[in-house]
């Protein structure tokens, strides 16, 4: 069971086509017809405040053949997914050892065999661990070690190739020349060690979040920068508990490495329990739990990050979805640093890249759309070569048949957001392009109380592991749904729908007074009706809104996705009481939604 793919690894599989293999080696040969070596090491990190709390980091060295210190080479610094270990990378090692590049990959502190908690990739513990493993890359001692107890010091790395000076335009002791790339926590510990770190060079961060408030309790309305928002969202809850049971585990396996590790919390930062409970109950975190997942989260430090960036978010994620990859992107663009977006086909929620996407087992970037990128961003900006890095934004389009390579499948473009807003008014006749002639109606629904699941649905974190698949159905009375007419040309969509909504539930302008706990929850989706009346959710996405004043219009701001709607084919909008993978709102309301006017809007991003 893991929440970030073993196919994240192929990630990069950038593997750069195993066809330029060295020669033999430092240490002990993988095997026989291996051209890199593989050392195993153990790192002596000084973590959190202070620096106050020592932890073992295991990790694995590929070194290509023939390196040394007069015939050196840039290096590449990989950790694993949730759950996961430094053996997730050794695809990554091997390749891109073969390609001219050393490759520390390394147990994430509280995983596959490292010590400490689980500190869900906090600058102050993760970053600052990693900042060490840098050190030690560009030839610092005492931090890398052969054996658990820190008594036999490694030798020195002297074949890694320096910096004159790091990104903030100073001269800083062993600095070498490093990239990073990774998923999910794999990838958003890129930005924490880059906000501690200028010796840093370039990311790739794939899959990954921009607000763990947001990642794991969104809201889609009251939103003031990114994803943040002003107001407590709704708790994911297949997602938390698979995470909370996964790291449970995790420790328990690796118990023998640092039993302190279950105090106060087991194998998690000690506010993890808590925050867990109180969301789990009241269907929020509070301000102090939100502010720890701020901690962790690129939103807070993203000023901080100076270097070339190359962001890759999963259109099938319902975890970190595309509107995290979109506000790390306008983020990082809107302070000038070099940053790119690659939306692919793949992510938590479908872990099975496209053909000639990437592929770990036979990496090629001549025939892997997403290989080819990653390898060009570590060519111009780790070995300084000048080749192309692709265009600034490329979305895959599972609509588009091809052969070979996915190139052909990704649509390009020179600019972010792509397309055109097209505006369907919610009407009692259900969507209609034509803001004139709009018919009055009414449509009313009820949630129930205690937050309680009034639909059946896909689990969002179960069915990507055992891909279950059941019928999407609400209990009558607990949606209210907008129709269009049958489309007579396609119509795709490519970025974050906007929806302009008004409702009436009395109970709820009574209750929201006493905060969070009395506001009103709405869940909405996009759904693709075939012309037979199977309706499906597109990529299982949802978008709650926790409303801070159901008297007052409010804006959604939708998940982003790429979807082509068909011709005979219907788009249709749902306002839910509730969903499976949610923690509702605890009151029970009747909610009254009065079409027919401009106020009503759905907006989507039209592309051709």
């Amino acid at each position: 069971m893991r929440f970030s793919p073993r196919s994240i690894a192929p990630l990069v599989a950038l593997a750069l086509a195993a066809g330029a293999l060295a020669t033999a080696g430092l240490s002990t040969p993988a095997s026989a017809a291996a051209k890199y070596t593989v050392t195993p090491l153990h790192f002596k990190v000084k973590v959190g405040p202070g620096a106050k709390k020592t932890c073992d980091i295991v990790g694995d060295l590929y070194l290509p053949a023939g390196v040394s210190s007069r015939k050196r080479v840039p290096a590449i610094l990989a950790t694993n997914g949730f759950g996961g270990s430094k053996a997730d990378q050794a695809g990554i090692g091997k390749a891109f050892s073969q390609r001219g590049y050393a490759v520390l990959s390394y147990s994430g502190l509280g995983f596959g065999g490292s010590g400490c908690q689980i500190t869900l990739d906090d600058p102050d513990w993760d970053g600052v661990a990693g900042r060490q493993l840098i050190s030690y890359l560009g030839g610092a001692r005492g931090i890398a070690f052969k054996d658990a107890k820190h008594t036999k010091p490694a030798p020195v790395l002297t074949v890694i190739r320096r910096d004159a000076k790091a990104h903030n335009g100073k001269r800083l002791a062993n600095d070498p020349r490093v990239g990073m790339v990774g998923g999910s926590y794999g990838g958003q510990i890129q930005f924490a060690i880059a906000s501690v770190d200028p010796r840093l060079d370039a990311i790739v961060p794939i899959i990954t979040w921009s607000d763990l408030s947001y990642s794991l309790g969104p809201n889609n309305t009251t939103q003031v920068s990114g994803v943040r928002t002003s107001t407590p969202g709704a708790t994911k809850l297949t997602w938390g508990l698979g995470f909370t049971a996964l790291g449970i585990i995790n420790g328990l396996n690796n118990a023998a490495v640092d039993p302190t590790r279950f105090l106060p919390c087991p194998n998690f930062a000690s506010f993890v329990c808590a925050a867990l409970v109180q969301a789990g109950t009241l269907g929020y975190f509070d301000a102090g739990s939100t502010a720890k997942l701020r901690h962790a989260s690129a939103s807070s430090y993203l000023p901080k990050i100076k270097i070339p960036t190359l962001l890759i978010q999963g259109e099938g994620d319902t975890l970190f979805n595309l509107n995290e990859g979109i506000a790390n992107y306008r983020g990082l663009q809107a302070q000038g640093t070099e940053v790119k977006m690659i939306w692919q086909s793949w992510g938590h929620s479908d872990s099975s890249p496209a053909p000639g996407e990437i592929d770990l087992s036979r990496p090629n970037p001549a025939t892997q759309y997403e290989t080819g990128r990653i390898s060009a961003w570590f060519e111009r900006y780790l070995k300084g070569r000048k080749v192309g890095t692709g265009p600034e934004f490329a979305y895959f389009r599972d609509w588009v048949k091809y052969s070979g390579n996915a190139s052909p499948a990704y649509a390009t473009s020179a600019s972010f957001p792509v397309g055109s807003t097209r505006s369907y008014y919610l009407s009692g006749k259900g969507l209609t392009p034509s803001a004139t002639g709009l018919v009055k109606g009414t449509q009313s629904l009820v949630t129930a109380p205690a937050g309680l699941p009034t639909n059946l649905t896909a689990l969002d974190a179960i069915s990507y592991f055992a891909k279950i698949s059941v019928p999407e159905f609400d209990l009558p009375g607990t949606t209210a749904a907008w129709n269009s007419a049958a489309l007579t040309s396609p119509v795709a969509v490519a970025g974050s729908p906007k929806l302009t909504l008004k409702v009436s539930a009395a109970a709820a302008e009574a209750t929201q007074k006493l905060g969070p706990a009395g506001d009103l929850v709405l869940l909405i989706r996009m759904q693709d009706v075939a012309p037979d009346g199977k309706a499906s959710d597109i990529k299982n996405l949802t978008a709650p809104v926790r409303i801070p004043d159901a008297s007052k219009p409010f804006t959604v701001t939708m998940p982003a996705f790429v979807h082509r709607f068909a011709p005979g084919h219907r788009i249709r909008l749902v306002v839910a009481a509730s969903s499976l993978n949610y923690r509702g709102g605890l009151g029970a309301n009747l909610v009254t939604i009065t079409s027919g006017s401009t106020a009503q809007v759905l907006r989507l991003p039209v592309v051709k």
